[in-house]
């Protein structure tokens, strides 16, 4: 019975490795920080983003407002972004979370991020 729950779960296992591979991909080197080569395929909650990122392993994470701002700078050496919102780990003050506008640099706040409206998500770790 034993031998019979291993096997799902490393085809689990392999599964959430290889999304890893996939949205990772080769990091590029932007200052102290690496980007997943990809986004996430599908837009995302800003919870199920951090969760989605941490997921990932070994440091990756949401950018925040300024590497969010940093990536933007360096969309075309870096390569691959939509000309739409993606999302940051900053939060306002006020229950709100920073996103930024990747056609033309906008940086404004989402204050439904947790429950209501989905992103775009690329995930960085520091080095």
């Amino acid at each position: 019975m034993k031998k019979l729950l291993i096997i799902p779960m490393l085809f689990m296992c392999s599964m959430v490795i290889g999304q890893s591979k996939k949205i990772i991909g080769n990091p590029i080197k932007i200052e102290n920080l690496e980007v997943a080569q990809h986004d996430f395929p599908n837009r995302m909650t800003g919870d199920d983003a951090k969760a989605a990122c941490a997921k990932l392993g070994e440091g990756w994470r949401l950018p925040t407002k300024d590497e969010l701002n940093l990536l933007y700078q360096n969309k075309d050496k870096i390569g691959g972004f939509a000309s739409s919102y993606y999302w940051s780990s900053t939060e306002s003050n006020d229950n709100g979370v920073w996103k930024q506008y990747f056609d033309n640099g906008l940086q404004v706040i989402n204050y439904s991020y947790s429950k209501y409206t989905k992103f775009i998500v690329r995930a960085v770790r520091a080095f």
